[in-house]
């Protein structure tokens, strides 16, 4: 450790076995938590919020000003959770007066060069692979896995469980426990593999099949295929989660795949 050659500003707020390597940067207003390791040249700004048993790469900055116009100097933050890796040069904007906070939750990883924009917010267990670029105000719920060179639009909402492919443009809401893929983004399928390896039974997954043949494969609206959900397929908190993202989509969900 060369916490000696790093800078430190003195109300840093530093919690125990955190080590600091040389020439990182620790700014005021900065809370780290216990056996966190903060790589060399790693920046850690005004208003990061970083927690316990965390690894910070090298080039990695953690809290820098939101790139948003509005943003008047508020005081804001980026939270990031327990057990979470930044890998080389992920960059975490801090929040703007929107949502006060940008946060990534706890047992994540943010591969090279993922930046994540101002006021987004990501549950658990999230993986985002190497220079994908999530804007302003998006929500990632858990479990979510977003491939390589994935551009996802300001506002967008990703569904737990998803699986989105390498190079996407993500411009639609993504509905939970499927597989998106192709241009313009549609949907692929359930991501049975990944649920399978989370422990969902074989009988939940078939449920998930069936309410996304309601609304991606059969010939006919989604207001339709809910009214189907809502009429013929039991009851399970998956079933309500879905239904529940469907309704309250604000930019609406992707497309299903007509093969052209």
């Amino acid at each position: 450790m060369n916490r000696e050659l790093a800078y430190i500003h003195p109300e840093a707020k530093i919690g125990k076995n955190v080590k600091i390597e040389a020439f990182a940067w620790i700014d005021k207003n900065v809370v780290i938590g216990d056996d966190t390791w903060i790589g060399p040249n790693a920046s850690i700004m005004e208003g990061a919020r970083i927690g316990k048993n965390c690894k910070i790469f090298p080039g990695a900055v953690v809290s820098a000003i939101p790139q948003d116009l509005k943003f008047a100097g508020e005081e804001t933050t980026a939270e990031i959770g327990d057990n979470t890796t930044l890998r080389e040069c992920v960059t975490v904007n801090r929040g703007t007066a929107s949502k006060g906070k940008t946060v990534v939750g706890s047992n994540c990883l943010l591969m090279a060069y993922v930046h994540i924009g101002h006021d987004s917010i990501l549950g658990n267990n999230i993986i985002i692979s190497n220079s994908t670029n999530v804007a302003g105000e998006i929500t990632i719920d858990d479990f979510a896995i977003i491939s390589g060179d994935v551009q996802i639009h300001q506002f967008v909402h990703i569904g737990g469980h998803v699986m989105v492919s390498g190079g996407s443009l993500v411009r639609k809401d993504v509905p939970p426990y499927t597989t998106v893929a192709r241009e313009p983004l549609s949907y692929a399928g359930v991501n049975s593999i990944g649920l399978r390896r989370r422990g969902f039974s074989n009988e939940i997954i078939s449920q998930i099949q069936d309410i996304y043949r309601e609304i991606f494969v059969k010939e006919q609206n989604v207001a339709q295929g809910i009214k189907n959900i809502e009429t013929n397929i039991p009851d399970s908190s998956e079933k309500e989660y879905i239904l529940d993202f469907i309704k309250n989509s604000e930019r609406g969900i992707i497309r299903s795949y007509n093969g052209q």
